[in-house]
């Protein structure tokens, strides 16, 4: 069909209008520097998504200095003249794009890479940083007050880093909704053992150190990677029901208490496995170490890490964090009921399989405990503040939501919708209004109103 002279003209003016739009759209622009988190707005960054990590640190507990080479695999999601890192306290030496030199500047912990060319939107491309120091643990009231982040030890360091000290450690997109594989090998001194995540690659040793690499083959948030170093007695196997198992204690711990780590944690795992859905990594297990000064313990992807073990239900609940947390992590981090109050929930339902306590009962000692004008009843539970993240409140009032869920909906619809949340999303990030979405559609039941009376209303909740 031939075009008159005039439709010929409207034709290149549209061709050459719409030439600008995707020349506009494409134009290189510098990555943000955070992922826009309110609680920490600087944390992660935009316009690319990690892939894989490949972590080679180097630990000398004597001096407590680290050497790293971290390589991050990354996808551009928009073309990139810049983008950033997040990087704490460590000196970096050296940064590549895809084995060439490229320039960078420091803004406190953010680390602005600008590559010799754009990096179009669409492509990947790999960023290796080699960077050293001396690691500090982060403090403040955000965990109950204690030091997290990389802690040293009498004989090496505790590495647990919820919610943003990660990149005390590697550079990194340090928030959960940017998740990765891994790779991660560590060089210590002879006759310590380096415990991370995923299953164990190889080991060996050579001039004085050992080598030890690990392999994280499922995405994993930055906050749940480990590198515990230090001296432990191990022990390998698998679950009753067929799932590997690697238990790492310290000698120091290893009369310290009744709790047989190893046989809990098989039960344990096994037994969410039936209820929340099949176990969603290669192996479970757990780092004990004698870290007094970390008054928490860590649901680390694959090995929950302990400062010590206080008891049975600490197990039960790092290792609900597994689906809750782990697998399925936050959007945003004021979203952290979803893993704080899964797992309290998960330890209520624990002592109602072994027989002990109902969880209704549970949720009634809770709900009885605290007066009305108790500042417990003051934190909104579905968006509780940065310093208040870990309150008890989000926690305890977090599982009584699910008692109140699981009352309003009946066992069957509650037991349904437990593993088909943790399916819908594994590997992947969810909010509140995703469970609640959920929620309505397994149960077939409208549930504004609960949700808003316990996780969005300050005060007592009337039963």
């Amino acid at each position: 069909m031939a075009l008159s002279r005039s439709a010929r003209l409207g034709a290149v003016a549209t061709a050459a209008a719409s030439f600008l739009v995707v020349a506009a759209s494409a134009a290189p622009t510098q990555g943000a520097p955070g992922i826009g988190d309110t609680y920490f707005p600087r944390l992660g960054n935009g316009g690319f998504d990690a892939r894989h990590y490949d972590l080679d640190v180097a630990y000398a507990p004597g001096t407590g200095r680290l050497d790293g080479r971290t390589t991050l695999t990354a996808r551009a999601t928009r073309t990139l003249s810049s983008f950033d890192l997040d990087l704490q306290q460590l000196e970096i030496t050296r940064v590549e794009v895809d084995g060439r030199p490229a320039s960078f500047t420091r803004d406190g912990d953010e680390v602005t890479v600008t590559p010799r060319r754009d990096l179009r939107a669409g492509r990947d491309f790999r960023v290796t940083v080699t960077y050293g120091g001396v690691p500090q643990a982060l403090g403040g009231p955000i965990v109950f007050g204690s030091r997290y982040g990389w802690m040293k030890t009498d004989d090496g360091v505790f590495v647990a880093c919820e919610p943003n000290a990660a990149s005390t450690w590697f550079p990194s997109s340090d928030h959960p909704s940017d998740k990765a594989t891994y790779d991660i090998r560590i060089k210590a001194p002879e006759g310590l053992t380096a415990v991370s995540n995923g299953r164990l690659v190889s080991t060996y040793d050579r001039g004085g150190s050992t080598y030890t690499h690990w392999r994280e083959s499922r995405p994993m948030a930055t906050y749940l990677a480990t590198a515990t170093i230090g001296k432990f007695d191990v022990r390998t196997g698998r679950t009753p029901g067929g799932i590997p198992v690697y238990v790492a204690i310290d000698p120091v711990l290893k009369n310290a208490n009744s709790v047989d780590v190893y046989a809990v944690t098989s039960a344990v795992t096994d037994y969410w496995s039936r209820v929340f859905g099949p176990y969603p990594f290669e192996e479970t297990g757990a780092i004990v170490d004698d870290m007094p000064d970390a008054g928490f313990s860590l649901e680390v992807q694959s090995k929950p890490a302990y400062s010590a073990v206080r008891s049975e239900t600490t197990i039960v609940h790092e290792l609900a964090h597994q689906w809750f947390g782990d697998s399925v992590s936050v959007a945003r981090w004021k979203d952290i009921w979803l893993n704080e109050g899964f797992a309290t929930y998960a330890q209520w339902l624990w002592a109602e399989h072994q027989g002990t306590r109902t969880a209704h009962d549970s949720f009634r000692a809770a709900y009885d405990a605290r007066p009305a004008d108790s500042s417990f009843w003051q934190v909104k539970v579905g968006d509780p503040q940065r310093d208040t993240m870990f309150a008890s409140a989000v926690y305890q009032r977090g599982a009584m939501t699910l008692q109140a869920l699981r009352e309003r909906i009946g066992d069957t619809a509650f037991f349904r919708l437990l593993p088909a949340w943790t399916a819908l999303h594994r590997y992947g990030n969810a909010d509140t209004a995703d469970f609640v979405r959920l929620a309505e559609r397994v149960s077939g039941q409208q549930l504004d109103d609960l949700f808003d009376s316990w996780l969005f209303t300050t005060g007592k909740p009337t039963l």
